[in-house]
């Protein structure tokens, strides 16, 4: 999606068939909305949780038949009936959200992927569900690309992340390159801190190009706008490096200039 939490992600852009982009506005907003609860505001912990889990009562709602009690679910009822969405995914989304309320800190990487399957792999699999292109191989493919890109938004984001007491580095990685919460407490991008860095976007960028076979099974504009949301995380990643990993003083993020880049790239 393009903005906000989700801005290495697609919304409703102008590329998608005009009858799919409310659709995509839709799950757009249902995670949006979630993720706020998690992230925004000074609710203590248990309001968050407690909000998060008014909207899994409505998507048991929604599968119940029952009436909408909001627009937003009104909508998204309308969404996942006429494109026959498994509600599942949008009960992975809200499990991610909770763990963000809970979770501070990732032991391994194993523990960073599986978060990203709740939390990024959902999006892609709605999108292949409203394209009908939704089979094992491309679910395995956009899983991929998804999970990259949740990865890519951490490590753009963690001075971000940390003043949320945040850290989505694995823990285990931080002690053998020899990084501590007080270095990035301090903003101090130093060796250690770069080569931890540099590690972990090699590895987004594998997963990512692991992922990017999945555009050779799309069409029309649904391929072009997959091609351009991966070419668009990994040139996040060049930013990053060209930053010399220091995102604490030059977070990457997309300019106006890099739009003809990615269009071409994904051409």
């Amino acid at each position: 999606m393009s903005v906000g939490h989700y801005e290495n992600f697609p919304v409703a852009s102008l590329l998608l068939p005009r009858a799919l982009r409310e659709p995509v506005g839709v799950i757009y907003r249902f995670a949006r909305s979630a993720d706020d609860f998690a992230d925004e505001g000074e609710d203590p912990p248990e309001t968050r949780l407690a909000n998060l889990n008014g909207f899994r009562l409505q998507l048991e709602g929604i599968k119940s038949g029952r009436a909408p009690e909001t627009p937003l679910f009104a909508d998204l009822s309308r969404v996942v009936h006429d494109h026959s969405l498994p509600l599942q995914l949008f009960e992975d989304l809200l499990d991610a959200f909770s763990q963000d309320v809970v979770k501070q800190r990732y032991g391994d990487f194993a523990q960073v992927l599986d978060y990203c399957r709740r939390s990024a792999n959902p999006v892609g699999r709605l999108l292949l569900h409203l394209f009908r292109k939704d089979t094992p191989e491309n679910r395995e493919l956009s899983d991929r690309v998804c999970s990259a890109l949740q990865i890519i938004n951490f490590w753009q984001d963690v001075a971000i992340d940390f003043a949320k007491d945040r850290i989505y580095l694995p823990q285990d990685e931080m002690r053998r390159f020899g990084v501590t919460e007080e270095q990035i407490a301090a903003r101090r991008c130093d060796a250690p801190f770069r080569d931890l860095l540099r590690f972990q976007v090699e590895r987004a960028r594998r997963l990512m190009l692991e992922g990017a076979p999945l555009v050779r099974n799309l069409e029309g504009r649904f391929r072009l706008e997959i091609s351009i949301t991966i070419q668009g995380g990994l040139r996040i990643l060049e930013k990053l490096e060209a930053a010399g990993y220091d995102m604490f003083r030059h977070r990457p993020a997309h300019r106006w200039f890099d739009w003809p880049i990615l269009f071409l790239r994904a051409l």
